[in-house]
């Protein structure tokens, strides 16, 4: 059996040649397992050059009919030859499969199946359609949104990091946040292993720096003042979002983290809305995540000498891990992250607040217009419905999704398609510290 996988204007479709037995049957499950990505709701599979079908073969077929009608969408078989027709008759499948005589015919039945989902998104929402890309807006919620920060960044970019400088975040208080964080039984514990960790609805995600390169993961169902989030640094956003974007990209090769940020920063303008700063929730359909990590935990007894940065190019192979072959194409994304806009028109931030938050990736492309912060989480095997609510969706993928990696997300990471929630930041807090104001109000 020789299975060929393509797509036909959108739809995955499954070009078959052989036996399906027992043997090609093995062959074909696994060609649609690999390729069909988590937006995927229809395919099409051509049997064409297939001479032979048996229970075997029907058993695959049945049960991908079954998964993509749980998906809302169908399979779609086409060019059934006289005798695979034969043994469906026989079985008493040919009026349980969808039949169409020629490929066109069953990637338009495919099709209209999708435009059901299309319209009813269109609406409920403002569409616009940008040059790349199709975009609509929901409004969110209308109250302030407020960034706190914890630890110094400081800190943890000169490998600073005591004991003493340790904060803890409580499950119950922390929807969504970013930074530099372990967990364990105590400081002592949680020191030598803080890694890159996004918490996302309550849920934490952590990459330890024990060497395995193996995230870590928690979701409490109860809280608990004796399980804590360890952090040296973190952000963490206070207060809901106040729009939510949909976004499919029009080119297979999907959008980049930073094409998003600028249409948002771009739609922020043209709308009037106070966007030099957002905080920005993602669940979208990954088209290639490339990533960094820090591979140390940035501890004073491992710092550079002379107080050098981990990010300087003498010591940042040692400290980074980096990661720019695309990887996930067609998994689920959850990510958190902030954008912080530096063109002319916002640069109005008070210096201290961009310092609480602002650092320069060496592996992200130069830009002199934003910043962007991003952790991310793979998921696997996750309908993608841009119709159900982020945050509903987020707190389920990550109470019950499959779970396959986290990683500090470089701005060249892709997105076929996403649902993003988008809060403008009006005011930075901090951890409170000598001589340090509380809070920085970034329009005053």
């Amino acid at each position: 059996m020789e299975v060929t996988t393509r797509r036909c204007d959108g739809i995955l479709t499954f070009l078959c040649k052989g036996r399906l037995d027992g043997f090609g049957s093995g062959i074909l499950e696994t060609s649609i397992r690999d390729a069909l990505g988590d937006d995927d709701r229809s395919i099409v599979v051509d049997l064409d050059g297939v001479d032979y079908l048996s229970s075997a073969g029907i058993r695959v077929l049945l049960a991908n009919s079954k998964m993509l009608k749980n998906r809302e969408g169908m399979l779609a078989l086409t060019r059934v030859q006289k005798y695979p027709l034969q043994v469906l008759d026989m079985a008493g499948f040919s009026s349980v499969f969808s039949l169409y005589p020629t490929i066109e015919d069953a990637v338009r039945a495919c099709q209209r199946s999708l435009e059901r989902e299309d319209l009813l998104l269109d609406i409920m929402t403002e569409t616009k359609d940008r040059s790349g890309l199709k975009l609509s807006i929901e409004p969110g919620s209308s109250t302030p949104a407020i960034l706190e920060v914890v630890g110094d960044l400081e800190d943890v970019l000169h490998a600073r990091l005591v004991a003493e400088k340790v904060r803890t975040m409580n499950f119950a208080h922390t929807g969504y946040a970013l930074g530099l964080g372990a967990m364990g039984s105590g400081i002592d514990d949680a020191l030598p292993l803080m890694g890159e960790m996004v918490v996302l609805h309550g849920s934490i995600v952590w990459l330890p720096t024990d060497g395995h390169d193996t995230p870590d993961f928690f979701t409490p169902l109860k809280n608990s003042d004796e399980v804590k989030i360890y952090t040296g640094y973190a952000i963490t956003l206070q207060g809901n979002f106040h729009e939510y974007l949909t976004i499919e990209s029009k080119s297979p090769e999907g959008v980049t983290l930073a094409e998003i940020y600028q249409e948002i920063f771009a739609l922020a303008r043209e709308r009037k809305k106070p966007g030099s700063i957002v905080a920005v929730a993602m669940w979208g359909v990954c088209a290639g995540l490339e990533s960094s990590g820090i591979k140390k935990a940035p501890i004073t007894s491992s710092a550079p000498p002379n107080d050098r940065s981990i990010l300087d190019r003498e010591y940042f192979d040692e400290w980074m891990a980096h990661d720019a072959e695309p990887r996930y194409h067609g998994d689920t994304m959850v990510s958190f992250g902030i954008g912080v806009n530096l063109s002319a028109d916002t640069a109005s931030q008070p210096e201290k607040a961009l310092n609480l938050l602002y650092y320069r990736h060496p592996q992200n492309p130069p830009s002199d217009d934003m910043f962007l912060h991003n952790h991310g989480v793979i998921f696997r095997n996750v309908l993608y419905e841009p119709s159900s609510g982020l945050d509903s969706q987020i707190q389920k993928i990550v109470s019950t999704g499959e779970f396959v990696d986290m990683r500090h997300l470089l701005d060249t990471t892709r997105l076929k398609k996403a649902k993003v929630g988008v809060a403008y930041i009006s005011e930075i807090k901090r951890d409170p510290a000598p001589q340090t104001p509380d809070a920085l109000d970034l329009f005053s």
